[in-house]
């Protein structure tokens, strides 16, 4: 293609079938890849958010759609910089509100009775290996079925006030890596082997010393040599547990890098298993999220934009451009300044529509308790312009907004939002 000032387009023109170029740095746009066809409506309203008038874009790939009425023409009516849906009646809000909570204190409550679970699957795995087997294998396939049943599945926030550091690190790692190796099309049988290793791939942590239990910044050369004993260690334990061979790849090779850097055998991503891949790249974002030195945690679309930008040859480049559209570059957790400008919190994202999650928005007519989940998909005219840290936030919407400090994820059902909803 001809790279000419010609091949450019008004965004207003902008029709499904496009092929656009994103002349802008990554972390300026939420999209996965620079270059791209237009899928969806959405994509073209998130597009028109990022304050350009014209964008290049190749005739050549572009087979556009014919043209549709703009949804803009529909909120031709809404308030200047608030297109917003006209505000639902109180009763209404009242009883969309109480949905949300109770989905979700529902959330919440299989997050616990899932560390529980886990705790008890570690405290068992010495002295009852087999019993440690089957109830990592029960909880796995609990936690499957939450994904492979009716409904699109998202990724919810939960509040940090359930679970503690080892059973939360392992259920976010196993939640988001079963709904990851969904869409990378892992069959039954390997999400079953993805579920279990991500479940235990830190199994071993528990017979290290409490000092070297999790790789700070602190540790001396000695202390970290012991701290990676704990791959070890998880393998043996899982040999004892008698786990599917696929479950054991993972929890050997969970620290192992695509570039052949990582370890214990320093091997590159051609010898590791699919679901080790997955695993480790999931292993890591939490580890960036949730250190055990909460001072040095990164922001969801930080630890998004570090794993993409700096350190994207140390994992399979299929699997993280797929983790990227499934999380999308502002996962659940992120702090966000709207179009509009005011200020949200991520909450939900559904895997199928990364480009528009539900957050929570900044209202100071309405009290913080009757705050509900706003769906971006609902929004054609709005869109996100820029992810904060929370201490940029000023006082009155931190307090309202209240962003986590350790970030805690499950399922839920994108079916279910309109219906049970979550807050």
């Amino acid at each position: 293609m001809t790279e000419s000032a010609e091949e450019f387009i008004d965004v207003a023109q902008l029709r499904v079938g496009h092929y656009v170029y994103m002349d802008l740095g990554w972390i300026s746009h939420p999209f996965p890849l620079n270059s791209f066809k237009i899928r969806t409506r959405d994509q073209i309203e998130t597009i028109r958010t990022l304050g350009l008038d014209r964008i290049r874009y190749s005739p050549q790939r572009s087979d556009p759609a014919p043209a549709e009425p703009s949804p803009a023409a529909a909120d031709s009516q809404a308030p200047a910089g608030r297109p917003c849906a006209a505000r639902e009646p109180r009763d209404t809000h009242r009883e969309l509100v109480a949905e949300q909570q109770a989905s979700l204190r529902k959330c919440e409550r299989l997050f616990g009775e899932a560390s529980r679970a886990f705790r008890q699957i570690a405290e068992s795995a010495h002295a009852r290996p087999e019993d440690a087997r089957e109830g990592a294998l029960a909880l796995v396939e609990g936690m499957s079925d939450k994904i492979t049943g009716e409904g699109e599945s998202c990724i919810r926030l939960l509040s940090e006030k359930v679970g503690e550091r080892a059973s939360l690190h392992a259920i976010n790692v196993t939640v988001i890596s079963l709904l990851l190796g969904r869409a990378c099309g892992l069959d039954e049988a390997a999400m079953r082997d993805l579920g279990v290793g991500a479940l235990l791939h830190d199994l071993g942590q528990f017979d290290l010393p409490d000092r070297v239990r999790y790789c700070d910044d602190g540790l001396s050369a000695a202390e970290q040599q012991t701290y990676r004993e704990h791959v070890r260690y998880g393998v043996e334990a899982g040999k004892r547990m008698k786990l599917p061979k696929g479950a054991l790849l993972v929890i050997g090779q969970h620290h192992e890098s695509a570039d052949g850097n990582g370890y214990p055998l320093r091997i590159g991503s051609d010898h590791m298993s699919p679901a080790a891949r997955i695993v480790s790249l999931v292993d890591r974002y939490d580890s960036l999220c949730n250190p055990s030195n909460p001072a040095q945690a990164l922001t969801p679309y930080e630890a998004m934009s570090h794993l993409f930008v700096q350190r994207k040859q140390c994992f399979d480049a299929t699997v993280l451009a797929t983790f990227v559209r499934m999380m999308g570059v502002y996962p659940p957790g992120s702090v966000i300044q709207l179009s509009d400008e005011r200020y949200a919190l991520v909450v939900s994202v559904n895997a199928t529509r990364p480009l528009k999650p539900r957050v929570i928005i900044h209202d100071e007519s309405v009290p913080r308790q009757n705050a509900r989940v706003v769906d971006l998909g609902d929004e054609p005219g709005l869109g996100i312009r820029r992810s904060l840290r929370p201490l940029q936030l000023p006082k009155a919407t931190f307090d309202y907004l209240s962003p986590r400090q350790r970030m805690c994820y499950f399922f839920e059902h994108g079916r279910s939002f309109g219906e049970e909803g979550t807050v």
